[in-house]
């Protein structure tokens, strides 16, 4: 089969990542002799300074690992909203929607504790070791991907009137980023550099990651993000407004870790994040598959995981969250999912219909329950992350987020999908270099939800990571930018795999890659203005003809996409017993890369 690259494969290590420079980085740690953990931090680090429009310290992580002969667990790196983050303080500012940036937005950063809690716990490497990569790109440049320059251009009169701060780092002399020409952001270098300074003195290895995290939750880059919260900013309502993150707020959170949740099917059993985030909607599209599936890429196919997905994201709207105990058993259980794939015919379903688990009545948010054509010139900003993504006329997007995976010589395996603190969230910081996040507007200013804003409670993220086992191991880890999308993205992937899996030379993960995708905007956005497109499908052009026009027979409202335009998949793997390691990255958007030996 013809792919756009090779699946490589090889024994010592393989890494797969949205950005060139972060896969070669993080391979860099693994020939210096780190583990995949190393890896993966270093690797992070420079998606922060690569990728700024996709990700920064102060957004988000979830993360997944498989150490190896050791359990899968999920490292959270999603904070949680702060104290002052009430529906009522929100609501008493003329709020239905928390806005789509500035500081209201602003959940307690996760990504930098993650991580650092991930290189205490299970690597091996210094902070220094792991830092000097993005330290280096900060202070002396990298060349940008078109994708930076053009996100700073759909926000410069934003960064030229309001957010000066963003301008002085993305705008120098009026100019925005540019392929071919090193772009620097050196107060970023200065900050981790002067974090470096500050812990050095604190002892080993563990002590010194211990004295940094110290100094994100309550030092100098404390003190600078809750000055930045302060500040009156221009967000997505027209208005400015303070933020509500406080130090006691960063003062008090710390990531953790937790079970995976997971699903067996046909000997494999995959592992995602809870319903906090939308994790377990991978889980339960592979539950609604019937014993015996159409053949694969036809109409009856795409037309089945299409009507899936929408009754697992339904359920995602009306059960999962932070709130409460989601009842995951419930929703994942033979039955009920036997019920639910009784709703599936021969038509496009345009309804949002959540189900009943356990006979409880679901919960929608009042703007979930408004199913209508969108307004003119509506766009579906859920179809991607940051929230400056646009859907445009050919169902394309710009912007997403980040993702990625290692895997070493000793079989250690994770999967991580970085995201927020993007540089059209929220302002720089001018002391620190990089933004505040803005996940809380993945939250419902309603009352008694399982998504509602609450104080202490964790949004109900988008971010997916995955890890595979077969047969009890793990083999492969896999993950994709692309908000509301992953986990459909995901689907296609892993069924490619899984259901086409070489008889022999290993997994073809290059291949499942490449093949045409797709996604559907049936269901309510995570990003502001929350909207929906029920019935909406788009199709890469790459999509044979016959199948999108059954599709449309059927009542889908197909879009035709460009022929490169759905799934940004990364993806690792091991086969334990033929010892070999393989990995593979996303052709789209020209920046994803595999390297490994």
């Amino acid at each position: 089969m013809f792919t756009t690259r090779p699946t490589l494969q090889g024994t010592f290590g393989m890494v797969s990542s949205t950005h060139w420079l972060a896969s070669q980085s993080a391979m860099a740690v693994l020939e210096d002799g780190g583990n995949a953990y190393d890896a993966a931090v270093a690797g992070a680090f420079v998606l922060h300074v690569v990728e700024p429009h996709l990700n920064g310290p102060a957004g988000e992580v979830p993360i997944l690992l498989a150490p190896a002969g050791g359990e899968v667990r999920v490292l959270c790196g999603q904070g949680v909203a702060p104290a002052g983050a009430t529906i009522e303080h929100y609501r008493a500012l003329g709020l239905d929607l928390v806005p789509g940036t500035g500081p209201l937005a602003a959940a307690v950063p996760g990504a930098f504790d993650a991580w650092m809690l991930l290189l205490r716990d299970h690597g091996t490497k210094s902070l220094a070791d792991v830092l000097k990569y993005a330290i280096g790109y900060a202070e002396d440049g990298h060349a940008c991907v078109e994708n930076v320059g053009a996100t700073v251009e759909t926000v410069r009169e934003l960064f030229e009137t309001e957010w000066t701060t963003s301008a002085d780092v993305y705008l120098p002399d009026g100019k925005s980023p540019r392929p071919g020409e090193l772009f620097r952001n050196p107060a970023l270098a200065a900050t981790w550099q002067r974090l470096l300074a500050e812990v050095a003195g604190a002892g080993d290895r563990e002590a010194q990651i211990e004295a940094a995290r110290e100094v994100w939750r309550s030092g100098f880059i404390a003190e600078a993000l809750v000055r930045q919260a302060g500040r009156p900013t221009m967000d997505t309502s027209g208005e400015r407004h303070t933020g509500t993150l406080t130090a006691a707020d960063l003062a008090s959170w710390s990531a953790s870790y937790e079970a995976p949740a997971t699903y067996d099917w046909n000997g494999w059993t995959l592992c995602k994040a809870g319903p906090w985030s939308q994790g377990p909607v991978l889980l339960q599209q592979l539950a609604l598959l019937p014993p015996e599936l159409p053949a694969y890429g036809s109409a009856d196919y795409v037309h089945l995981l299409i009507e899936g997905c929408k009754l697992a994201m339904a359920d995602r709207e009306a059960w999962y969250g932070d709130a409460d105990a989601v009842p995951l058993d419930d929703l994942l259980s033979a039955d009920y999912n036997a019920a639910r794939r009784r709703l599936i015919d021969g038509k496009a379903s345009h309804e949002l219909r959540p189900g009943s688990p356990g006979g409880r009545d679901p919960r929608l948010s009042g703007h979930a329950r408004v199913v209508a054509p969108a307004e003119p010139g509506f766009d579906p900003m859920g179809a991607g992350e940051p929230t400056v993504a646009r859907l445009t006329a050919d169902g394309g997007t710009r912007g997403d987020t980040c993702h990625l995976d290692v895997v070493d010589r000793w079989g250690n395996m994770i999967a991580a999908t970085p995201s927020g603190g993007w540089l059209q969230s929220n302002p720089v910081v001018p002391e620190l270099g990089f933004p505040l996040g803005t996940r809380l507007q993945m939250t419902w200013l309603e009352p008694g939800l399982p998504n509602s804003l609450a104080p202490g409670r964790r949004p109900r993220t988008t971010l997916t990571p995955s890890i595979a086992l077969r047969d009890g191991v793990p083999v492969l880890a896999f993950g994709t930018p692309g908000g509301d999308q992953q986990d459909q993205w995901q689907l296609h992937f892993f069924l490619a795999v899984a259901t086409r899996a070489k008889a022999r030379g290993g997994l073809d993960l290059q291949g499942a890659i490449d093949a045409p995708n797709w996604h559907n905007d049936s269901f309510p956005g995570s990003f502001y203005p929350r909207g929906m497109r029920p019935g909406s499908v788009t199709v890469e052009s790459r999509m044979d003809e016959a199948v999108v026009e059954e599709l449309r027979r059927r009542g889908h409202d197909v879009t035709v996409g460009d022929a490169w335009s759905e799934g940004r998949l990364c993806a690792v793997a091991r086969d334990p017993e033929a010892g070999i390691l393989s990995a593979a990255a996303n052709p789209r958007g020209m920046q994803g890369y595999a390297v490994g030996r």
